[in-house]
């Protein structure tokens, strides 16, 4: 990787890929692979205190190089702008929708262990916060949100790929060393 792609924020809706493509890139690159989620949530999905998620991030990013996914606006600005890259994974919601129903599902019948201990809950389709249902809130304020952040001078340093297909997925990754 070039030194543009040092320090690469992964963003982009739910389910998009964000964790899958920072693991490939961390596995090729040498880089660490920082999981936002797994800093934000402890034990039984019981959220951080802000400061303390915001200090680990702080650390976790004050490396030469790293790999951060994730979407949390309480440190995007941190981790931007310590980024040269951002990949925003703007996939179309007929790709994402069927894949957070198929997660989702898989994690529930083979009670998969997540981060820190935690399991997709067995009555989460009855919350809003349950993923596929995460995804259809937030899929067009997510387009706009990092449409927008993207445009601003705050990310004016930033190399910015936007990655909108799988087919590009594959030539990025095909071209990522």
């Amino acid at each position: 990787m070039n030194d543009r792609l040092e320090r690469i924020a992964i963003v982009g809706t739910s389910c998009a890929g964000k964790s899958t493509l920072a693991r490939e890139l961390s596995e090729r690159t040498g880089a660490p692979h920082v999981n936002l989620d797994e800093l934000y949530w402890g034990p039984n999905w019981t959220a951080r205190p802000a400061e303390e998620f915001a200090d680990s991030v702080d650390g976790a990013t004050s490396a030469e190089r790293w790999i951060v996914d994730g979407n949390y606006a309480a440190t995007r600005a941190l981790v931007l702008r310590r980024a040269t890259a951002a990949i925003w994974l703007d996939l179309p919601l007929r790709t994402l929708w069927p894949r957070a129903v198929r997660r989702t599902f898989w994690r529930l019948v083979t009670r998969e262990q997540l981060f820190n201990g935690n399991r997709e809950p067995l009555l989460g389709f009855l919350h809003s916060y349950w993923i596929p249902w995460w995804v259809l809130r937030t899929y067009r304020e997510r387009r706009r949100e990092y449409a927008a952040l993207f445009a601003t001078p705050e990310c004016a340093h930033l190399r910015v790929i936007v990655i909108r297909s799988m087919r590009e997925l594959k030539t990025f990754l095909s071209d990522a060393r």
